[in-house]
């Protein structure tokens, strides 16, 4: 009887295992979403749901007691052709721009360079430069500076100048100054930007026989450049925001004469005090818009000015 060898069956990897592999994975990026969740819930609820609700009510009559009315653009129209006191705070708030950024960039850069060839007590004098960006932003601080800029105020004392506060022309520059005050967010990272130029690069220049002028120039601010850029960014984007110090100075009145009538106060104005909830909603949207370009122009005015070492070209 002849016999016939059957080969074995060969073992099947089971379907299941696949999905066994694919099982962990799958739990990693549901425990991910798990972690995500509060900041998915908090950016829905808290920034994309009222950004909605705001722009459906910029085209609506609106004044917080009867229900949204569709108007169209005439919000935004009536905003561009009739209305003075809104260009009245737009030539405001570009003023203050103007003023406020250039000199508090300035005044941290100072500080920073003074602070980096300190050679003692570093850590004390960087906490008390930075503790103003800490407090200038609340009410209390901004009433203190209204009453230290008033008639008979700390100024008015030292200098006789009278009270800026009442003063049309001094005003806004009152309000600037508060905000030049607050330097030590900049400061600092101005500071840690200084600390990583290598000392290398002043060994250079000074071999080469560049002074301290120069080295600042050719150096400094050539390698402090990235940072530099974003802190006028983030200065500028804040300063166009700029509301509690006019709101404290002014009395929420944006006086005398509307000198710091800024855009965020008048939006104030006409939402909560006028209840032309509508107009105010076309008001931040603009506002939006206008930061957003403003911030498209320094990012396209960067590759000029701003040097990256990786790229080794500016």
């Amino acid at each position: 009887m002849t016999t016939t060898d059957v080969p074995a069956p060969t073992a099947r990897v089971p379907r299941s295992a696949p999905a066994a592999k694919r099982r962990p994975g799958r739990e990693r990026e549901g425990a991910a979403w798990v972690f995500l969740s509060p900041w998915v819930l908090g950016a829905t609820v808290l920034t994309l749901l009222p950004m909605a609700v705001s722009l459906y009510l910029s085209f609506t009559d609106y004044d917080l007691f009867n229900p949204p009315h569709w108007v169209g653009l005439r919000n935004y129209t009536q905003m561009f052709t009739e209305d003075p006191r809104y260009w009245r705070s737009v030539v405001t708030t570009l003023t203050y721009v103007v003023i406020a950024v250039p000199l508090q960039l300035a005044l941290a850069l100072v500080v920073a360079l003074a602070l980096k060839t300190m050679k003692r007590g570093k850590g004390f004098y960087r906490s008390a430069f930075y503790a103003p960006s800490l407090l200038g932003a609340s009410m209390s601080i901004a009433l203190v500076w209204r009453a230290v800029f008033n008639d008979g105020g700390t100024v008015d004392n030292l200098f006789g100048t009278g009270g800026w506060v009442n003063k049309p022309g001094w005003a806004l520059v009152a309000v600037a100054l508060l905000t030049v005050w607050q330097f030590g967010a900049p400061m600092v990272i101005f500071l840690a930007g200084l600390q990583q130029i290598p000392a290398e690069l002043y060994e250079a220049a000074a071999v080469d026989g560049a002074g301290k002028g120069r080295q600042f120039l050719s150096v400094t601010v050539p390698m402090l450049s990235p940072v530099l850029f974003f802190n006028l960014v983030l200065q500028t984007i804040q300063a166009f925001q700029v509301f509690t110090p006019a709101f404290a100075v002014s009395g929420g009145k944006g006086g005398p004469a509307d000198s710091t009538l800024v855009y965020t106060l008048y939006l104030y104005d006409r939402g909560f005090v006028a209840s032309h909830m509508g107009y105010a909603s076309a008001m931040a949207w603009v506002l939006l818009l206008v930061i957003g370009a403003v911030t498209a122009v320094l990012f396209r005015t960067a590759r000029s000015w701003v040097f990256y070492a990786s790229e080794g070209d500016r």
